[in-house]
């Protein structure tokens, strides 16, 4: 089964994908200073997924121009929303299988050595999607955008409260 908190995060990468369905390439490249344009908080993402999941916790680096292009106080960009949606998958998707396998003891051992345990990294990781999430909400409203999603999406449904 896979653990409460791993349900939780997917959660969250899909309220993630839901609250920025129906943005343009151009929308998603447009910058609000000093806010980063939509397209970077995707590939920001996809770059602390890799890091965390795939390079801490498993020595691959699939993507090496994540680090590049979207590492904390990198400079800003305005990348095209379609490759960074695309290698946000691919990331996404090449860290499943070692999310899956997460356990309540995997989760209290340090994710690479000298760092924090997996489970704050995995907070950390959900947190993080939250508050760009709220940071890209204020994009598409300065973008003119109404009728955006409410917060929270099926919750109930999709990842309630689980006991560990």
């Amino acid at each position: 089964m896979t653990h409460p908190l791993v349900v939780q995060l997917r959660f969250t990468r899909g309220e993630f994908v839901r609250g920025l369905d129906g943005i343009s390439d151009a929308e998603a490249q447009k910058r609000f200073l000093p806010m980063n344009c939509i397209s970077w908080m995707i590939g920001h993402l996809a770059w602390q997924e890799q890091r965390y999941w795939l390079f801490r916790a498993q020595d691959k680096v699939p993507f090496p121009q994540l680090n590049d292009l979207f590492a904390y106080g990198r400079q800003a960009s305005t990348p095209p929303l379609e490759e960074t949606w695309a290698v946000w998958r691919r990331v996404t998707e090449a860290a499943d299988p070692w999310l899956d396998s997460l356990t309540t003891g995997l989760l209290q051992a340090p994710l690479a050595e000298g760092f924090s345990n997996v489970g704050t990294f995995l907070r950390r990781t959900t947190y993080h999607y939250w508050y760009h999430l709220g940071e890209a909400m204020g994009v598409r409203q300065s973008l003119g955008h109404t009728g955006l999603p409410d917060f929270v999406g099926d919750i109930d449904g999709l990842a309630p409260y689980l006991p560990e």
